[in-house]
C-alpha cells in the first residue's frame, strides 16, 4: 500500500521515533471483533454457549472479542438472534467509554449503521430513550434493522441536522455520542480505498464539519450531562484541534477522565498549542493495540442536572379485541400503557417521548405489528424484544438443527407434536432459547413468518 507523502510526514510529526513501528503495523493482519448484546445474554452465558474456536477477549472492552474468518460469526443463527454485533475492536471504544445509566435519555448523533447505537441501547436495557440520528435518510434503514435485531423497543430513529433536533430536544439528553464524520486516516490499514478520498477531501474539510456538529450537540445536552466525541482519524486538526476549538467557544464544558488501559495513548495538546488538558483525551494506534486508529474525548457540561417533572401515569387505552386476544399470551417486557394504535399499525411508545410534528423520523418506539381483517399480525421487531419465557407457545430448536437455517431462509418447516406448546396458531421460534421470529403452526407444519428483508441468503 502506498501512503501519501503528506500523510506520512504528519504522522512523523505525531509519532516521532515511533513512525517506523506504525508503518510496520500495515503488515499486521486486520483484527475483527464481535460485541455481545448484554441486554439479551450475559458475557458468562455467551462464553458457555458460543461455538467459535478462536475467540479471545478484547482487553479494554468488557463484552468484546476478537474472532477469525474461520469462525464465520455472521453465518451462525446466534447472529440472527441478535446475540452479538460485528464491529472493529477500536470502534467499540466510544460507546464503551460513555457512562450510560439505565433510565437516561441518550442521543447517538451520527448513528448509522448502528454499531455504537446498539451498545448504547444495550446499556439502557429497555429503559429510558435512545434517539439514534443520522443526517443521511438512506443510512437510517440499516440503523433501524440493527437496533431491531438487537431487540430494542425504546428508540426513536431520526434523520435531521443538530439544529433541527434542537427545536424538539433542547438540553434534553443526559448523554450524547458523536462519532463524527472524519478523514478516516485510522482506517487506511483496513480500507485502502479511503486514501483517494482523503487526498480529495482531507482534514481541513472535515474539521469544519466536526466543529459545527459539536456546536449543535452542546445545545442538546443537559447541564451535568456528558458528551463523547470520537473520530477514526489521526489528524490533530480533527482531533485535539476540534476539541480545543469547542472548549474555547464553550466555557461551560470541561474534559472528563476516560478509563485507561494498556496501549492507550494520551491526547497531544502540544500538537495544536492548546492550554486545555487535552492529555485527558485518548488516542489509539494500530502499533500499540490490536485494532485500528481512533480518538476519543469525553466532555462534561457544567451545572446541576435539572429535576424532571414526574409525568402522570398513562392511562391504559382500550385495545382492539384481536390485539387484546394476542396479548393474553404475552408477558409484556414494558408498560402496557405505552401501546398506541395508529390506523392499522400498533406501536409501543417509550416514556417521555411526546409528539414531534415536523421531525423527520423512520421509527418512533417499537412497531409491534398490524391489525388485519380482525386478526393481529405480530412484527419481526416484536419477536426480537421478547424473551423465550414471555410468550405462551414457543418452538425452541438447537443451533445444530438444520431446520433453524431453513427457517432463517424463509422455508416452511415441520414440527413434531412434542416441540410446541400448542397444536395450532402463533409460535415464537427460538434457537437455544433466544427468539428469531414468528411462525404459524397448522397440523405440524410451521408457516414461516420470518421477515423477508432479514432472511439468510441461500
Amino acid at each position: 500500500m502506498e501512503l501519501p507523502a503528506s500523510f506520512i510526514e504528519n504522522m512523523r510529526n505525531i509519532l516521532g521515533p515511533e513512525l517506523d513501528a506504525y508503518l510496520e503495523s500495515y503488515r499486521k493482519p486486520r483484527f475483527m471483533g464481535l460485541r455481545v448484546n448484554t441486554s439479551k445474554i450475559s458475557v458468562e452465558e455467551f462464553e458457555r454457549l458460543h461455538p467459535f474456536r478462536s475467540l479471545r477477549k478484547i482487553p479494554w472492552i468488557s463484552n468484546g472479542y476478537y474472532y477469525t474468518e474461520e469462525d464465520a460469526p455472521t453465518k451462525h443463527p446466534y447472529y440472527y438472534a441478535g446475540l452479538y454485533y460485528i464491529q472493529e475492536p477500536s470502534a467499540m471504544t466510544p460507546a464503551a467509554v460513555l457512562p450510560v445509566e439505565k433510565g437516561e435519555r441518550v442521543l447517538d448523533l451520527c448513528a448509522a449503521p448502528g454499531g455504537k447505537a446498539t451498545e448504547l441501547a444495550a446499556k439502557l436495557s429497555h429503559t429510558g430513550l435512545l434517539v439514534a440520528n443520522d443526517a443521511s435518510a438512506s443510512r437510517t434503514k440499516a440503523l433501524l434493522k440493527n437496533l431491531e435485531v438487537f431487540g430494542m423497543p425504546n428508540i426513536l430513529i431520526t434523520s435531521e441536522m443538530g439544529d433541527r433536533l434542537d427545536r424538539y430536544f433542547h438540553e434534553y439528553f443526559d448523554k450524547i455520542l458523536i462519532d463524527a464524520p472524519c478523514s478516516g486516516e485510522g482506517m487506511f490499514r483496513k480500507q485502502a480505498h479511503m486514501i483517494p478520498a482523503w487526498e480529495k477531501q482531507g482534514p481541513k474539510v472535515f474539521s469544519a464539519m466536526q466543529r459545527e456538529i459539536l456546536r449543535q450537540a452542546a445545545e442538546l445536552l443537559k447541564p451535568g450531562g456528558r458528551m463523547l466525541y470520537s473520530t477514526c482519524t489521526f489528524s490533530e486538526l480533527e482531533n485535539e484541534g476540534s476539541v480545543d476549538h469547542f472548549l474555547k467557544e464553550h466555557p461551560d464544558f470541561h474534559l472528563a477522565e476516560i478509563p485507561w488501559y494498556e496501549g492507550f495513548c494520551p491526547g497531544r495538546p502540544d500538537l495544536v498549542g492548546s492550554a486545555f488538558p487535552l492529555e485527558k483525551c485518548v488516542r489509539l494506534f494500530p502499533h500499540k493495540i490490536d485494532g485500528e486508529g481512533h480518538f476519543l474525548a469525553l466532555l462534561a457540561k457544567d451545572g446541576e442536572p435539572r429535576q424532571e417533572e414526574c409525568s402522570d401515569k398513562k392511562k391504559i387505552r382500550k385495545l382492539p379485541p384481536e390485539l387484546s386476544a394476542f396479548l393474553e399470551d404475552v408477558k409484556l417486557p414494558f408498560e402496557r400503557s405505552g401501546i398506541q394504535v395508529q390506523d392499522t399499525k400498533v406501536f409501543w411508545m417509550p416514556e417521555g417521548l411526546g409528539r414531534c410534528p415536523g421531525l423527520r423520523f423512520l421509527r418512533s418506539g417499537l412497531y409491534m405489528g398490524e391489525l388485519l381483517k380482525k386478526r393481529f399480525e405480530p412484527s419481526q421487531a416484536f419477536a426480537m424484544v421478547l424473551k423465550k419465557e414471555e410468550y405462551a407457545s414457543v418452538i425452541d430448536l438447537p443451533a445444530t438443527d438444520e431446520r433453524v437455517i431453513r427457517y432463517l431462509k424463509g422455508e416452511t418447516i415441520e414440527i413434531g407434536a412434542e416441540e410446541s406448546g400448542r397444536d395450532n396458531g402463533w409460535q415464537l421460534v427460538c434457537v437455544d432459547g433466544y427468539p428469531l421470529g414468528w411462525g404459524k403452526l397448522l397440523g405440524g407444519t410451521l408457516r414461516n413468518k420470518y421477515f423477508s428483508g432479514w432472511r439468510m441468503n441461500a
